[in-house]
């Protein structure tokens, strides 16, 4: 077994870590208390809050160092941030379509920006959880943004809670879905158009009991395996793809 240790602590409610070009950690914490963009130290040992927005949830950062941020409230929207502390909310619908649940992005091999929007307000989301309900109703969104124009297509709606992005060694696009579990593909084509949905893996343990849970943010590694947090299940589920 592999040693591991604490890198830093009392964040409230990490997400979206981006390791920055010049070797710090960009976090975003989630938590009411928080919900600002914060940079850790080299060696752990000490954060900066770069900038409070309201919700940020995942984080990329460009080859000119701004961070491109999913912030999932306040408005949902899509954010650029820089390191001197600056904010700018730049698009908060795509395609005409409002967004409801900014969660997470990834560059494109195109140098676009592909996006999941969770396709509910989180505020009905908490409500409707906290009361035992599972009757909300629940349209995840992929979208494609160019950033040159500042324009966003939507490329497929209708998915359970869309949450987890990322580009296999593949080059195909894939993306995780919280309320159905499961982790889908799509072609990439190289216009930025993707092909059908196809369910890809399936990331819960059916065995035990149902409840919310399913796939979060997820890593590819060299070998193309994906690492996928599954929220409610509390592990890392490793895919094989080859």
């Amino acid at each position: 077994m592999s040693d591991s240790k604490v890198f830093h602590s009392g964040l409230g409610e990490p997400e979206g870590p981006v390791l920055l070009a010049d070797g710090r950690w960009g976090i975003a914490e989630m938590s009411t208390d928080t919900g600002h963009i914060s940079l850790i130290s080299q060696d752990g040992i000490s954060k900066q809050i770069l900038v409070k927005t309201g919700r940020p949830n995942g984080m990329v950062q460009d080859r000119e160092g701004t961070l491109w941020v999913a912030e999932s409230m306040n408005p949902p929207s899509l954010l650029k941030i820089g390191l001197d502390g600056s904010s700018e909310i730049v698009l908060t619908e795509g395609d005409g379509v409002k967004f409801l649940f900014p969660n997470d992005l990834v560059f494109g091999p195109d140098g676009a920006l592909y996006v999941t929007d969770s396709g509910v307000p989180r505020p009905d989301f908490v409500k409707a959880r906290e009361e035992g309900r599972k009757d909300y109703p629940v349209d995840g969104r992929l979208f494609r943004i160019e950033l040159n124009t500042m324009t966003a297509k939507l490329l497929d709606s209708g998915i359970p809670f869309a949450n987890g992005i990322a580009f296999g060694v593949d080059s195909a696009l894939y993306v995780t879905a919280t309320v159905s579990g499961l982790l889908y593909r799509y072609e990439w084509n190289s216009d930025g158009s993707v092909g059908i949905r196809e369910e890809f893996a399936d990331l819960v343990d059916r065995t035990q009991p149902s409840g919310f849970k399913g796939g979060d943010g997820f890593a590819v590694a060299e070998n193309g395996h994906f690492y996928c947090s599954v929220v409610g299940q509390g592990n890392v589920t490793v895919v094989d793809t080859s």
